[in-house]
């Protein structure tokens, strides 16, 4: 069988075949054992997603908590500092380590990436299914130190207060470095993958460009995470044998955990941001029918910020007491970082100039994306600046500058991928008009939490802090409203979409008239993801016109 696609048309009417991933084996043990990366992909979602709702909670608390100077609630003082501290700790280490960083890459990528690549799995199932378990373990761990004895140190685990506090940071420390055995194991295998299963006829430059986003994530997720993982063991030894590494009463240096920790948080921050813009990259050129602008441009932009990733970590540390010239360089390095993101940032925009555009809910989370990360990546131009960033360091600017690129980019994106492919993964279509409200709300809510705490951080008011004067509690009580609305809208979006597996349409293969390969499976994918073995023969890479073989 041969035909074309063309951007634009809704390929549906194909018979639906009767066995799908969903039903090809059916019982609990059948899932807990599988080796298809599809049913992997929808465990992980399952389990990121409880991760998300587990922190977020914990958000709320935050947000709770300081709504007025007296933490009161109906009159009593329901919260206090050690409390506050623990809640800002778990909020922030469960998002990054057990949502962020996983979300997209695990669960989204998981799904999709063979199947974009033409190919039946990934290369190493097992491994796959090893990668998710210890995810697992590493996620009940970091629950457990929660009842065990609560952290309070912050996600970042600074020294020496980790080393010397009560509390169970070594169960939490060991949590986050099984967790890094699992995003290492996810990374080699989606490289593998992309090296070795792509279809016949697909070079490296007619893969879709959310395959170069997981791939360049892949690249750091290798290379990073083993820092920090010899970072925390060696912070547990320090705890455990009292030998001098990182407290200088012992004879350490603290700033020596800083540098080894930012050494990978900051390529971690593109671990996170890296696979939503891969997101982002596919779902603007679908929605506006035109072929992305710039192919290349945005490809090698996605493997330059992963490598650039590891030589900007010291703009972490402008205050810590570098030397001047270390200073000056890391603020030159971090200014060079923009580029690349400004590339992406130009060439979606101009696909998006004259494009023919639909404003179905993954667009409008896309055009959300736009928005909140162009603010995200512009106040990071302020940490960039030495004498700017001395005045904003430990900020709520820097919260809110740090929420738009991870939630603004990453969360944004994630829920767009999540209705993008949501139709490919379940078999059924969820309502548009809900889908619009619920972005809606993200939106507006999440404007109202950070962008109020920019005003805040220039007026001086400190992160982290658990008292603050009368006068910030008009915006902290305006930041408490919005968290109010962005976690309604977040709400909505998991009762509509959990509806639509039993009250939505049926999906047809392809709903959005996408180009990509996983739109040639069928809705939902049978258990190979595809009838036959597809060949890409076309030359170069066009989103709007591509003849796929089945062989």
């Amino acid at each position: 069988m041969e035909h074309t696609l063309t951007t634009g048309s809704i390929t549906g009417d194909r018979p639906r075949p009767v066995k799908n991933y969903l039903n090809e084996t059916k019982g609990l043990w059948s899932w807990l054992t599988t080796l298809d990366h599809k049913r992997i992909g929808i465990m992980y979602l399952i389990a990121v997603c409880s991760a998300f709702l587990i922190g977020g909670i914990f958000a709320l608390l935050v947000r709770l908590s300081l709504l007025n100077p007296q933490h009161t609630l109906f009159g009593k003082q329901w919260v206090n500092a050690e409390m506050y501290n623990r809640f800002f700790t778990l909020h922030g280490a469960i998002m990054v380590f057990l949502f962020i960083i996983p979300a997209i890459p695990a669960s989204l990528g998981n799904f999709v990436l063979p199947m974009m690549l033409g190919a039946k799995d990934v290369a190493f199932p097992r491994l796959n299914l090893m990668s998710f378990y210890l995810w697992c373990i590493g996620a009940v761990m970091a629950v457990s130190s929660m009842i065990i004895g609560a952290v309070d140190t912050g996600w970042t685990f600074y020294t020496p207060y980790s080393t010397t506090t009560d509390g169970a940071v070594g169960l939490m420390t060991m949590a986050v470095f099984i967790l890094g055995f699992s995003s290492i194991f996810t990374g080699l295998n989606f490289i593998s993958t992309t090296h070795k299963l792509r279809a016949p006829g697909m070079g490296w430059f007619d893969m879709p460009l959310f395959i170069w986003g997981i791939y360049a994530t892949g690249v750091i997720q290798i290379l990073a995470t083993p820092v920090l993982a010899i970072t925390l063991v060696l912070l547990l030894i320090e705890r455990v044998f009292q030998i001098g590494i990182f407290d200088s009463r012992i004879g350490g240096d603290p700033v020596l955990f800083q540098h080894f920790f930012w050494f990978y948080s900051h390529p971690a921050v593109y671990i996170m941001i890296l696979p939503g813009m891969a997101i982002i990259s596919e779902i603007i050129p679908t929605f506006c029918r035109k072929t992305i602008f710039g192919y290349r441009a945005i490809a090698y932009s996605s493997v330059s910020l992963a490598l650039l990733s590891f030589i900007v970590w010291g703009h972490h540390l402008f205050v810590a007491g570098e030397s001047d010239l270390a200073n000056v360089v890391f603020s030159a390095l971090t200014f060079l970082v923009a580029i690349p993101s400004g590339v992406k940032m130009f060439n979606w925009l101009s696909t998006m100039y004259k494009g023919n555009i639909t404003f179905e809910t993954p667009m409008l989370y896309a055009m959300s994306f736009l928005f909140l990360f162009a603010i995200g990546g512009l106040t990071g131009i302020f940490f960039s600046t030495l004498a700017v960033d001395i005045h904003l360091t430990d900020t709520y600017f820097v919260v809110a500058h740090f929420h738009y690129v991870m939630m603004g980019g990453t969360v944004i994106a994630f829920l767009g991928g999540l209705h993008y492919w949501w139709p490919k993964m379940t078999g059924r279509m969820y309502s548009e008009k809900w889908g619009r409200i619920g972005c809606a709300l993200v939106f507006i809510g999440f404007n109202m939490t950070f962008g109020s705490q920019f005003i805040m951080g220039g007026q001086g008011m400190p992160r982290r802090y658990f008292n603050y004067l009368d006068q910030f509690q008009p915006i902290h009580a305006f930041s408490t409203y919005g968290s109010w609305v962005l976690g309604s809208g977040l709400f909505l979006t998991a009762i509509y979409l959990l509806a639509s597996l039993k009250t939505g349409p049926l999906a047809p293969d392809n709903p959005w008239g996408g180009t990509t390969l996983e739109w040639e499976s069928s809705s939902p994918p049978v258990f190979h993801n595809f009838e036959d073995q597809p060949v890409l023969e076309h030359e170069p890479y066009d989103y709007r016109h591509r003849t796929v073989t089945h062989v």
